[in-house]
This record gives structure tokens, sequence and C-alpha cells, in this order.
């Protein structure tokens, strides 16, 4: 990532968490940024409990007649997990057509670090600035002013 900066024209924001993400695209200069949607994902990730098909098993311990819950895997965090693999995957394939030149990633800090580790070094050359919140629910209009607020700051 470069020093702090503006948000150069054509460049794109990804706004993102577990379930929904934004592509943005600035067609304005630096100063006074105006995103437009290029792009909507969202993915259909119902609460755990809808999701899993049973209650969590149990194993016996080593006393008589006692026995432990087990873990049962959480598929609402695995499906997130997936959904920043998913973004990934979709950020390599326009940077590798050149769809993009710079980047800012908008996600919450968990969201953010998991697709810093799934990034390709192509799409991570072009990262300008990470802003560590959730904006997906908000209007375009707060997201340029949070964007444009933590890279100049």
């Amino acid at each position: 990532m470069t020093e702090k900066s503006h948000l150069p024209h054509k460049a794109w924001v990804l706004v993102a968490d577990g379930e929904k993400a934004l592509f943005l695209r600035n067609v304005t200069d630096g100063e006074d940024p105006y995103l437009q949607v290029i792009r909507k994902e969202e993915q259909d990730n119902p609460k755990d409990i809808d999701q899993s098909a049973n209650r969590p098993g149990r194993m016996q311990d080593t006393g008589v007649g006692q026995r432990s819950a087990m873990d049962d895997t959480d598929w609402h965090e695995l499906a997130k997990e997936r959904f920043a693999d998913e973004l990934a995957e979709m950020l390599y394939a326009r940077a590798h057509r050149g769809a993009f030149e710079h980047i800012v990633l908008v996600a919450p800090p968990k969201v953010l670090g998991e697709l810093r580790k799934q990034l390709h070094q192509e799409v991570t050359n072009r990262v300008i600035g990470e802003v560590p919140k959730t904006l997906t629910n908000h209007p375009l209009d707060e997201i340029e002013a949070q964007v444009k607020a933590d890279l100049a700051g």
C-alpha cells in the first residue's frame, strides 16, 4: 500500500461484509469522489441454526457414563470465509484483465483480514487503501465521505 493519498479517477472501491459486496468506481477526481455501482454480489447465508442438520454430536469421556458435546461446524461463519475467497477470485480476474489500476478495500476488520489473506499479488499491488469498517448498508454519499476521510487522514 502507498502512503495516504486520494482516490484516483476510475479507482475501484470494494465495500464488503461477509455476505454482501458492492463494486464501485470513482467517476470523478480524488478531491470530490463520486462512486458509481459497477456490480453487486450477495450471498445467501442463513443463520447457522438454519443451516445445521442436527444438534452437536457427543463423545465418550474417560469417566464412567460421562459424555461431552463436540463443537459443531459454524456453517454461517464458514460461508463468510468462502465469500471472501470468492471476492478475492473476482478481483484477481478483473485485475488480470486490467479492469482497475487502484482499489480501496472497505470491510469489517475480520472480513478484511480474511480477504487480505486470499488476495493474489496482482490485486495486492493495486490496493491503495483499506477502511476497516462495515459500510455495506450505508448510502453511497456516506461511503464516499468515509473513503475520502480515511485516505486523506
